[in-house]
């Protein structure tokens, strides 16, 4: 959890257009999850924080999807374990190369590191 950030980050944080995470921010607000706050630097910008409430139901849900992971993580070979292990360098190299998808950008090379 890295404290209060503005709908503008928290949307390039999650890869997703402002406008959504400003209708998805006002309802959790409207439920108690999380709250905006005028930034103490920057009196035009507002910052988004997570309630007390909102802070465990983030941990919690983490935990559940650590957890998850873990178990079926576990119930794999170790040559299913060396072949995730490679998919997910081929992914977080795609993901790195993404920082705004609703931005057009060509497409740098993303095939060619795939190994077939």
């Amino acid at each position: 959890m890295s404290g209060p950030q503005t709908v503008g980050e928290l949307a390039s944080a999650e890869q997703v257009r402002p406008p959504t995470t400003s209708r998805l921010v006002s309802e959790m607000e409207r439920v108690g999850l999380a709250r905006k706050e005028a930034d103490r630097d920057d009196g035009r910008l507002v910052r988004v924080r997570a309630t007390p409430r909102g802070l465990r139901g983030l941990r919690r849900g983490r935990a559940l999807r650590v957890e998850t992971l873990e178990g079926l993580l576990a119930k794999l070979g170790s040559a299913d374990r060396a072949a995730l292990a490679r998919a997910v360098r081929v992914i977080e190299a795609m993901l790195a190369q993404r920082a705004a998808p609703w931005r057009a950008r060509p497409a740098r090379n993303i095939g060619r590191s795939v190994r077939r």
